[in-house]
């Protein structure tokens, strides 16, 4: 009887054992799957990068890209929830499923590429040099040489910086550090996205000028974990409908008005 008892443990437990590991082996859940399941697309964002997202005075998350997060979300037939996080943990956590999609003024670029995949760009802008008002040293990138350049951390305008050969690259966590430190002078000149750098420069009244033309033009678009093809092409056939029907263009007025007409529409 003692052998008998023992023999069905051992059976209760593999059974359970067997049952238990059902989950590690089944299909995982796509991004669109779990959206519709939960009627919430979560947006990874910093939060920190004005006029794109950032909070306002009454601490509530506004912005660009804020905006069009919600409207996409409207057309899925879901509302949006938003999660900031550091810049540099964005990538790390959309493939962790942490969020659904970055919406965050992502350029696309071949090293991210590899790690997450992008819908068609929904934003396109300039890349700038910013210096202290009046500093006429900085018309080309190639005139940082020699300088302190603030830049954002992880970001492209990094990767621009260390570019240039003697060029001393300083890295900041938001906009707000580094714009801070061209105006004390604990750097000559900060790489900045145009839109960025000219709604600041007006809406606070910086001591800041950009330098002209635009060292470069970069494209930025959503990105979605890696294995949801279906769902991106459903992105960018909204994408395409904003844009076609106006939504896009009012949006881009609020945040942005007659500083810069969109570059984004056909």
């Amino acid at each position: 009887m003692r052998k008998l008892s023992m023999a069905l443990l051992f059976a209760c437990v593999l059974a359970f054992l067997t049952t238990a590991t059902v989950p590690e082996v089944s299909a995982a859940q796509s991004t669109a799957e779990r959206i519709t399941q939960t009627g919430v697309l979560r947006v990874g964002l910093e939060g920190t990068y004005p006029p794109f997202n950032f909070l306002d005075n009454n601490g509530n998350l506004v912005g660009f890209d804020v905006d069009m997060s919600i409207e996409i979300a409207r057309r899925l037939g879901v509302r949006a929830e938003f999660v900031q996080g550091l810049w540099t943990s964005l990538i790390e956590r959309l493939r962790k499923d942490e969020f659904d999609v970055i919406i965050a003024q992502m350029s696309v670029t071949e090293e991210r590429l590899e790690l997450v995949d992008f819908t068609d760009p929904y934003a396109t802008s300039g890349t700038v040099l910013v210096a202290r008002a009046g500093d006429e040293r900085f018309s080309q990138l190639s005139d940082i040489e020699g300088h302190i350049v603030g830049v954002g951390q992880g970001t492209t305008f990094e990767t621009l910086a260390h570019s240039v050969d003697g060029a001393d690259v300083r890295v900041y966590d938001d906009f707000e550090a580094y714009s801070q430190a061209l105006i004390a002078g604990d750097v000559d000149v900060i790489i900045e996205d145009e839109l960025t750098a000219a709604y600041n420069i007006k809406e606070h009244g910086l001591p800041l000028q950009i330098t002209y033309p635009a060292v470069a033009e970069q494209s930025v678009a959503i990105a979605v974990k890696k294995g949801n093809a279906d769902f991106i092409d459903e992105l960018n056939r909204i994408l395409a409908e904003i844009k076609a029907d106006g939504k896009y263009r009012t949006i881009h007025m609020k945040w942005f008005g007659s500083l810069h007409a969109p570059r984004d529409l056909p």
